[in-house]
């Protein structure tokens, strides 16, 4: 019997609690609102510039085949330099390249640029995670990364929204992002905080994590694939509607608040019922979702809005939900090398999901790319439907409350690949 969850409840007195991370937590809200402003700038100004779908396409999957690169390998880059001077130095990578795209207007350089941007972005993302998981208690971590979350949703959305205060091709929006990517090294350049000790690399066994649990590694893949293609071609889909920055900005923004509003609902209806059965709610929400965005697109620019806030609300909360239904099958010592996994997993589909939706959208148009979204999101309502009768709902007791889930599924672990010589044969239970 697995032993009960830590007390959510906060001991500590909450300013003891942000002290410790409060550098970090500044630092964090600097890169991230750098990071959503560049993330959406350079697909409105790849369209502006004329590059095709497929451009744009390969754009997105570079970003993430980078930053599956930087898990894989930037625990090399951390233990030689330790967590501040590699965060400095990821930052410094980080912002030049944002100008660098600037200066050099080319699809096959962004594609490069961008890559490079994904592995400094899983460096960074390893260093904040870590450094916040040391230095929370079992009893405030919820509250640390809850907090962590609202922070991440919120500065993202604001860096969105700077595209609506100057045109897309110009340089300022360009050094605006380079401008707080760089900034967001001085708080944590200049703290007395410890850092902490160095993170041990986890290793990944994919034939392992899939008999472990079938519906996770899918429901993750299915979210890579759905979300890289959001991510990467949104802007060209609010573009092709006629709509202008300050549209591709609001749109965006919509989304991810619609994500935040239905992460905690969903989670906590999770914890009641068989998990399976939340992801076939939030699979078949964001199909329908995606039907009515393909079917608006053109069309009604405020029902395309409240579609995109539904899509938000469905899509964005399965990657969590995903993880804690793995981690319901996991010992607590496994859990982060579950999660590393279903990372890479995630990953991986967010690497092909831009390319094949930017086909369709070629042959298509760019409604086509929310088909694409629902298209996969349908065949993992029914890939659920047919595992569930090979096994039950796990005990309660050995069940991962949401919260811990979602703790888990924040922190972007270091990833080793597993030499085949050492996948030892397990006889893990399969869904």
């Amino acid at each position: 019997m697995r032993a009960a969850p830590p007390s959510d409840a906060i001991r500590r007195p909450m300013n003891r609690i942000i002290a410790p991370i409060f550098t970090l937590l500044v630092s964090t809200s600097l890169l991230l609102m750098g990071n959503g402003l560049q993330g959406t700038l350079l697909p409105v100004r790849g369209g502006l510039e004329g590059f095709s779908p497929t451009s744009l396409g390969v754009l997105g999957s570079a970003y993430f085949l980078g930053f599956a690169a930087g898990c894989l390998r930037g625990s090399q880059v951390i233990a030689r330099a330790g967590h501040v001077r590699a965060f400095a130095a990821a930052v410094a990578i980080a912002s030049a390249v944002v100008l660098a795209h600037a200066m050099v207007v080319n699809p096959l350089v962004w594609w490069v640029l961008r890559a490079v941007t994904g592995a400094c972005f899983a460096i960074l993302y390893m260093i904040i995670e870590s450094w916040l998981n040391e230095k929370s208690s079992n009893e405030d971590r919820g509250f640390v990364f809850s907090l962590y979350t609202i922070i991440n949703l919120t500065v993202i959305t604001l860096g969105q929204l700077m595209l609506m205060t100057a045109s897309a091709k110009n340089f300022p929006l360009f050094s605006v992002a380079s401008i707080l990517i760089s900034l967001s090294a001085v708080p944590l350049a200049l703290t007395r905080a410890s850092v902490p000790a160095p993170i041990q690399a986890t290793h990944f066994d994919p034939r392992s994590l899939y008999r472990t649990s079938p519906v996770g590694v899918i429901g993750c893949l299915a979210v890579g694939l759905t979300n890289g293609s959001f991510w990467s071609l949104s802007p060209l889909f609010v573009q092709s509607n006629g709509g202008a920055g300050d549209e591709v900005a609001v749109f965006m923004s919509v989304t991810v608040i619609g994500g935040a509003l239905g992460q905690w609902p969903l989670g906590r209806l999770s914890d009641r019922v068989d998990r399976r059965r939340v992801i076939q709610l939030a699979a078949g929400g964001a199909f329908a979702a995606g039907l009515a965005l393909a079917w608006l697109s053109g069309n009604a620019p405020g029902f395309v809005l409240a579609g995109a806030v539904v899509y938000g609300v469905f899509a964005f909360p399965l990657y969590a939900v995903s993880v804690a239904h793995t981690n319901d099958f996991v010992a607590p010592e496994g859990y982060v090398e579950a999660a590393s996994g279903l990372l890479l997993v995630y990953a991986i589909g967010a690497v092909v999901g831009p390319l094949l939706a930017s086909a369709l959208i070629l042959y298509f148009g760019a409604w086509s790319l929310f088909l694409f979204t629902a298209t996969i999101h349908a065949m993992l309502v029914l890939y659920v439907v047919q595992r569930m009768p090979k096994r039950a709902r796990p005990e309660e007791e050995d069940r991962i409350a949401f919260s811990d889930a979602l703790i888990v599924s924040s922190t972007t672990s270091m990833v080793d690949p597993l030499p085949p010589e050492t996948i030892e044969e397990s006889g893990g239970r399969a869904d």
